[in-house]
């Protein structure tokens, strides 16, 4: 190899260096998040299964159907916050990786943006649990058959929570992802109203899919979806005139 080839491929070296550097720090955050709230495992459960246990009726609960459910179920819970709390720390080591080699303008841009978009995640998390929750499970409590006894397994409800949580975090997200197909060209303001209609339509079908077998469901995850679109819609106005300068 010879000295102009190494010096070529120092750059790469430290590079990697750093981002491995970077990614040991997140994964330490992670694990020293997980052991902290581990102690309060039980806690953050009872405070997850809280909309459910509000709208029980008289006797109802929960269960737990496999033996290893009261120990796994809450730690699994645990991890997945410990991941929420890290999240931030990720991406502050993520801007700080790639923001030296961005443009002034473009760091402008993408700064606001990635801050937005945890945001809007927690945003998208916190409506369905203080929201949709309440709505969701007071309706299907109230329609449980004459002598049926509501038990919900600690595991099943588990796993409904963490889909409904990331499905409207991620919904949350589409005033983001319209701003960045503006920017970007892919689309336009006035394409995008055009196709208004079909973008409505669309919402209900993700609703339909994303969410329970019912109509409220489907309602409480279309709606917010349409309105952010209209949303990033708005606020893709102020950008155009910018790309159209660049």
């Amino acid at each position: 190899m010879t000295e102009k080839e190494s010096s070529n491929e120092q750059p790469l070296v430290e590079h990697l260096i750093e981002l491995r550097n970077r990614l040991l720090r997140v994964v330490i955050c992670l694990f020293v998040s997980f052991g902290i709230l581990f102690i309060y495992q039980t806690d953050i459960y009872e405070i997850v299964a809280k909309p459910l246990l509000n709208v029980l009726p008289e006797g109802g609960g929960m269960i737990a159907t496999d033996v290893a459910s009261p120990f796994f179920t809450p730690m699994r819970l645990t991890f997945f916050v410990a991941m929420l709390i890290t999240v931030p720390y990720f991406l502050f080591q993520v801007w700080a990786f790639i923001a030296p080699g961005l443009y002034k303008h473009e760091k402008t841009f993408a700064l606001p943006l990635l801050g937005s978009s945890v945001i809007l995640f927690f945003t998208g998390m916190a409506f369905a649990y203080f929201i949709v929750f309440p709505l969701i499970f007071k309706f299907m409590t109230g329609i449980t058959l004459e002598g049926v006894e509501t038990k919900t397994d600690i595991s099943k409800y588990l796993d409904f929570v963490l889909h409904m949580f990331f499905a409207f975090g991620f919904i949350f997200e589409i005033p983001i992802a319209t701003l960045l197909m503006i920017r970007s060209g892919i689309v336009t303001v006035e394409g995008l109203a055009q196709k208004r209609p079909y973008i409505i339509v669309a919402c209900f079908v993700i609703g339909m899919l994303l969410t329970p077998p019912d109509i409220m469901s489907q309602f409480l995850l279309a709606i917010p979806m349409w309105m952010l679109f209209e949303i990033g819609l708005l606020l893709g106005r102020f950008i155009t005139p910018k790309d159209s300068n660049e």
